[in-house]
């Protein structure tokens, strides 16, 4: 019986770790990149604070990309407007 223990124990710890593996590589494309948060708790506006306070991370982090975009598109609109 113990030899049975001692050969599945690191058996299941090697399926546990490539499968957690797995995981950790999806959650890389999805989770908040630490440079983003960095930029955000630079730059951040009242109302992005209060969304990082009442809704988490990602709803301010949601305002802040689309204050971004928004700024860019502004910018955009006024250099074809110059021309």
């Amino acid at each position: 019986m113990t030899a049975w223990f001692v050969i599945a124990v690191p058996i299941v710890i090697m399926f546990f770790a490539l499968f957690m593996e797995r995981v950790e590589a999806r959650l890389r494309h999805v989770a908040v990149q630490e440079d983003e948060v960095e930029e955000f708790l630079e730059s951040a506006r009242p109302d992005e604070v209060r969304a990082l306070y009442g809704h988490g991370i990602g709803r301010a982090l949601e305002l802040f990309r689309l204050r971004r975009l928004g700024g860019r598109a502004r910018n955009l609109r006024q250099r074809r407007t110059r021309r």
